[in-house]
């Protein structure tokens, strides 16, 4: 009835309201209906929705300046809606798992970019051209920022992984978001449960690999012993003592490897550790910002995450994304591991 009232107001000239009026119960009556039937005639225009990134824009301050981002990794959710209203790619890495995503963002999972199961499952393709296809796909182009997010608590660190391959392959604006996917979502963005895995704008991304975040297996057999390099097993402490829970052929860790699990850097809500906590924990395991810093885990996931966090901060870290599938799979004899602790 509300509604017919102010229908009645809007589409009625006051005149006319006045007489009918008058007419008590059956004037009001009659109004009413004639209301509807004027209503029910006239075309419906629906407001239209601001696109998403003007919305965005609305409320953000200064724009972020690209360059600074080349040494930068890690953002904020305000930094990372910034972003977004600058046009950046939003990733979403926990595909297939989630059932909801963030309007506008593309699904991905680490293995779509990495060669097939074996011990070779944690390297990226070897096939560039393949690389720069599938990133195309998901709408990567080198002159627009990408901002990754999944879930820190529950997942394998894959936003990490992600921005670390990005960065690996010769993008030099890619950020994942502290705090992750629920932190973006409690800024405001709309949610959806339609999961895209393609982009609806192709990106155009070439594949410029660097070494620079990187190291191979032989590479870092001779590293093996060197005091000015400090190797990080950052997976679960039973892992480091010789449990293979995930398919590893032998157990083990790399002699001479410190142990620092990957999530002993997140607080309980899934942030990061302020700065000089983490520097810490660090430290308290030889660890400084002018060591030169090797870390893996089974997949190199999980120190994919490790290594962008280390390079946040202004490390010299390298992922071995072969890690302990490739490693545990060569022979015992030349690639060893040991359950015995590092000192």
């Amino acid at each position: 009835m509300a509604k017919l009232a102010r229908c009645m107001m809007y589409h009625i000239q006051p005149h006319v309201l006045k007489k009918v009026a008058a007419l008590g119960a059956i004037g009001m009556a009659i109004a009413l209906t004639m209301a509807l039937a004027i209503a029910l005639t006239q075309p419906h225009t629906p407001r239209q929705s601001q696109p998403l990134a003007v919305v965005r824009a609305a409320s953000n301050r200064t724009p972020i300046d690209l360059q600074t981002l080349q040494h930068q990794w890690i953002v904020s959710p305000d930094q990372a809606n910034q972003l977004l209203a600058q046009s950046a790619t939003l990733l979403d890495a926990r595909y297939p798992n989630a059932h909801q995503t963030l309007q506008g963002s593309v699904m991905v999972s680490w293995q779509q970019f990495s060669q097939p199961r074996g011990s070779n499952h944690g390297k990226l393709l070897a096939d560039a051209a393949a690389l720069s296809q599938q990133l195309q796909a998901v709408g990567i182009s080198s002159d627009r920022p990408v901002v990754v997010v999944a879930d820190p608590l529950n997942g394998w660190g894959e936003e990490g992984r992600i921005v670390w391959m990005l960065r690996s392959l010769g993008h030099s604006a890619a950020v994942l978001v502290d705090g992750g996917y629920s932190a973006l979502a409690a800024t405001g963005i709309p949610l959806t449960s339609y999961r895209a895995t393609v982009a609806a704008i192709p990106g155009t991304f070439v594949v410029n690999q660097t070494t620079q975040w990187d190291i191979t297996r032989d590479q870092l057999r001779a590293d093996l012993g060197n005091p000015k390099v400090v190797i990080i097993d950052v997976r679960e402490l039973r892992e480091y003592r010789g449990k293979t829970p995930y398919g590893e052929q032998r157990g083990g860790h790399l002699p001479g490897a410190v142990h620092i699990y990957y999530k002993e850097l997140l607080d309980l809500a899934g942030n990061l550790l302020p700065r000089p906590a983490i520097l810490a924990k660090l430290a308290s395991q030889g660890v400084t910002p002018d060591t030169q810093v090797v870390t893996y885990c089974t997949g190199g996931i999980r120190s994919g995450w490790f290594t962008a966090v280390l390079a946040s901060l202004g490390f010299d870290a390298k992922n071995y994304s072969g890690s302990a599938w490739e490693w545990a799979a060569a022979p015992a004899d030349q690639y060893p591991l040991t359950s015995t602790p590092a000192k």
